[in-house]
């Protein structure tokens, strides 16, 4: 709740890693109950951006898009504020409304303005169709529109019902609804990381940073709801945890050796703390490119530690000093493979190792023990066999658990 997250990677990777034989339909419900909205926090180009998941008529909801507002660019244009209007006075409309009001001309000019105001988190949808549209290939020419096709509901991008976040003028914001809105911020933060750290809070971009949510925590631990510790070792003395996430870390420290876990994460995934919370491990004399928490990238994590890290598309790979040893490089490797036998990527085809070709690469015989087969253009995996959603994530094979 309230993470933002990049919408071309939600039902892709992040819920079905959590959701066991995750649907569309199931979000779509929760949609349609009311139990569950989005809002745009950021684009990330004309096709993609950041989106957060609530629960309707909670503060925090109002709280993270005030803050928004305040420190985003709003956009200006007359399509813009034509729809501000038209939402303002009418409430949720559909697209063929907006675009009148907006003074029509092209759908495109029209989704432009639009998207531009839900990337704002000035306005949400109450479907996840749109979302879903944009990742679709557009035709290269917009088509014709016949006149006779009046009741025609507009591109895929803009189905369903458009409304207003909030309205900052309906209801001016008072000192006590500040607070609770904060405090809602707050205990949203501590139930995802368990332990907070100025690192974490940093990395989510939350309105105000540390020192708003600071007098929060400090209130909470004197009342004895969270403690205040070294729990994390390299992230500074500012770290508050509930009470629950340190007996956790406790099990875990003192839990006897098992196999290790290995987690094939999306690179924005918010269980994946490096590049945020933590740095990426590097070697010393490393001058490849700093990596980043893209959409479309993955990392392999044994026992917590990233081994390899699949730059966006698919054709690079880099490897971390944890696949220096041989048996975390083999389980890394074979965990690659659940990006094609859950349906994620159709298939892998490794061109690059740490920006060399893969042909002359020592990671090359490895990468064909694993399952790659050569290519002319590298090493290359595939499957035969359909595997659905359901299967992604609950993978067992000879190199530990797959999680």
């Amino acid at each position: 709740s309230g993470v933002a997250v990049p919408a071309s990677v939600l039902e892709r990777d992040i819920l079905p890693s959590r959701v066991p034989g995750y649907q569309p339909r199931l979000l779509d419900e929760l949609g349609a109950m009311g139990e569950v909205a989005w809002v745009g926090r950021g684009s990330l180009g004309r096709d993609d951006g950041r989106i957060a998941l609530h629960r309707p008529g909670r503060e925090v909801l109002r709280d993270v898009t005030a803050g928004l507002n305040l420190e985003a660019e709003r956009p200006s244009g007359p399509r813009h504020e034509a729809i501000r209007s038209w939402l303002g006075r009418r409430g949720a409309s559909f697209y063929r409304e907006l675009y009148a009001a907006a003074g029509g001309g092209s759908d495109r000019e029209v989704l432009d303005a639009l998207w531009d105001l839900v990337w704002a988190g000035e306005v949400t949808n109450d479907t996840f169709a749109p979302l879903r549209a944009l990742r679709w290939r557009r035709p290269a020419a917009e088509p014709r529109r016949r006149p006779a096709r009046l009741t025609s509901l507009g591109p895929p991008e803009a189905a369903g019902r458009w409304s207003l976040v909030s309205d900052p003028e309906a209801q001016p914001p008072g000192a006590p609804e500040r607070t609770a809105g904060l405090h809602a911020s707050t205990l949203a933060l501590l139930e995802r990381h368990g332990v907070l750290t100025r690192e974490a809070v940093a990395a989510e971009g939350s309105p105000g940073g540390f020192a708003a949510v600071y007098p929060v925590l400090r209130a909470l631990e004197e009342s004895g709801r969270v403690r205040r510790g070294y729990f994390v070792e390299g992230l500074g003395a500012a770290q508050f945890a509930l009470p629950g996430a340190v007996d956790r870390l406790r099990a875990l420290r003192e839990a006897e050796s098992t196999a290790p876990a290995v987690h094939l994460l999306a690179a924005t995934d918010p269980a994946n703390p490096y590049g945020s919370a933590l740095p990426w491990p590097r070697r010393g004399e490393d001058d490849r490119r700093p990596l980043q928490r893209a959409a479309g990238a993955y990392a392999v994590v044994v026992d917590g530690v990233p081994a390899l890290y699949v730059e966006r598309g698919g054709n690079s790979l880099q490897t971390l000093p944890a696949a220096d040893d041989p048996n975390m490089a083999q389980m890394a490797l074979a965990a690659l493979a659940d990006l094609v036998v859950d349906g994620r990527q159709k298939e892998l085809l490794i061109t690059r190792v740490d920006g060399h070709p893969v042909g002359s690469s020592a990671w090359r015989d490895r990468l064909l023990e694993a399952g790659f087969t050569p290519s002319y253009r590298g090493v290359l995996l595939r499957t035969t066999r359909p595997a659905g959603r359901g299967e992604a994530g609950l993978l067992s094979g000879p190199y530990g658990r797959r999680a």
